[in-house]
């Protein structure tokens, strides 16, 4: 007995080392490496690790709630560094080695599993509604989650307008040609309703036949007019000495390398894009109330936005490399970390409502997918045989894997 307690001691003081040695490590790498390979890795763990959490706590405080056994409740994955039970409490509370997520393992989520609990511990045994609410309730944290940290960024640092209204309309430009002014709203993008700048941003990169854009604008004085406008040509680099973006318009009197001689540019610090020359309102808006107003319609304007993505996908207006796995993202921290913590919050709120979307999609391995299963068994009056429904989830996470092993190539790809 006293050789059993002194090995758990041993192990106990052996699990707080490796604990303190790995939050030791991010601490060193967060303060002292900014801007590194090594840091743009870990920003990106922690950023996912959080955000899986929360998506996992939500199945676990749903699942307590209705009674439903849950083996362990996980921070991280990989081998066991620290692991603790509450008293009358059967779950075992672990952290694991690797910072990558975490994992809910409820009983009864795919059957009957275990030989040595009741039939009412068992997740599949519980009502309809109870699996419903269980399964729906990781989105619901991760929407809840991006509400609260779109709502903090609003209030701490102020938000730009968000509907479609123009705020700058460059002289000379394609927009100011036609007869587009500041205080102008987009309403319409070729047949595509726009409200937001998210949702023109995302119509806009559509693919499309033509190389014209259809725009319907609502004028200040309540008319609304249809443009048909072609993208100019400009050069767009960051001004050195305010450290800001600029547009310079390419035409036949003043070419490319007359720009790049008088703005002393070299490759790499410029680009060439086409633009019509709108943009929204630079105006930075505060209060509580306004960050409570911010929070809702970003909320909705992301959500809305990420749908439409998936149905251009499936439509053929977006191909797979506008996707992005891991490789990608760990990219895009880089870049938004250089513009401030406010991005990097903005970051992690877009992913969790990104989680959630995906999450909640009716496909075989996602969280959607288990309550169409649901769903079904309440329309037929009957249960999916366990074995059945466990082939359509394997079946749907191969083809996540094969899905996510080919944006990782083309995420490779795109670094060099």
């Amino acid at each position: 007995m006293k050789k059993q307690q002194e090995k758990e001691k041993k192990e106990l003081l052996k699990s707080i080392i490796e604990l303190i040695l790995i939050v030791a490590f991010v601490i060193v790498v967060l303060v002292f490496f900014p801007n590194t390979v090594i840091w743009n890795i870990v920003v990106l763990l922690l950023i996912l690790s959080v955000l899986i959490f929360v998506h996992e706590f939500g199945h676990f405080l749903m699942a307590k709630k209705f009674g439903a056994y849950v083996y362990e409740f996980a921070l991280g994955m990989g081998p066991k560094v620290l692991g603790f039970k509450r008293k009358n409490d059967p779950t075992e509370y672990n952290l694991r080695a690797f910072p990558i997520g975490g994992f809910c393992q409820i009983a009864g989520e795919e059957g009957e599993d275990d030989t040595k609990l009741k039939k009412d511990q068992f997740m599949c045994n519980k009502t309809k509604l109870q699996r419903t609410l269980i399964l729906v309730a990781g989105v619901t944290m991760n929407f809840i989650t991006a509400l609260v940290l779109l709502f903090f960024i609003s209030l701490i640092w102020g938000n730009t307008e968000q509907e479609s209204y123009i705020g700058i309309v460059e002289e000379s430009s394609p927009a100011y040609e036609a007869g587009i002014r500041s205080g102008d709203k987009v309403v319409g993008l070729n047949n595509y309703h726009i409200n937001t700048w998210d949702k023109l941003t995302i119509v806009t990169n559509l693919k499309q036949k033509k190389e014209s854009f259809d725009y319907v604008i609502l004028h200040q004085d309540g008319k609304k007019e249809t443009y048909t406008l072609t993208p100019a040509e400009y050069v767009q680099f960051i001004d050195k000495d305010t450290n800001e973006s600029k547009n310079i318009r390419i035409t036949e009197e003043h070419n490319k390398e007359q720009i790049l001689a008088e703005e002393n540019l070299k490759d790499g610090e410029y680009e060439v894009v086409k633009l019509i020359g709108i943009g929204a309102s630079a105006t930075v808006h505060k209060g509580f109330g306004n960050a409570l107003k911010y929070a809702f319609t970003k909320f909705i304007s992301i959500v809305s936005t990420m749908l439409l993505i998936l149905g251009s996908l499936f439509t053929g207006k977006l191909g797979l490399n506008a996707l992005s796995g891991p490789v990608g993202m760990y990219s895009v921290i880089g870049q938004v970390a250089a513009f401030g913590l406010a991005n990097i919050i903005y970051l992690m709120a877009y992913l969790s409502i990104n989680l959630g979307v995906i999450n909640i999609l009716p496909f075989p391995a996602f969280d959607g997918g288990r309550v169409l299963f649901v769903l079904i068994e309440a329309v037929t009056g009957k249960k999916v045989d366990a074995k059945v429904e466990a082939v359509f989830h394997n079946i749907g996470f191969i083809l996540l894997m094969i899905l996510m092993l080919y944006i990782t190539f083309q995420d490779i790809l795109r670094l060099f």
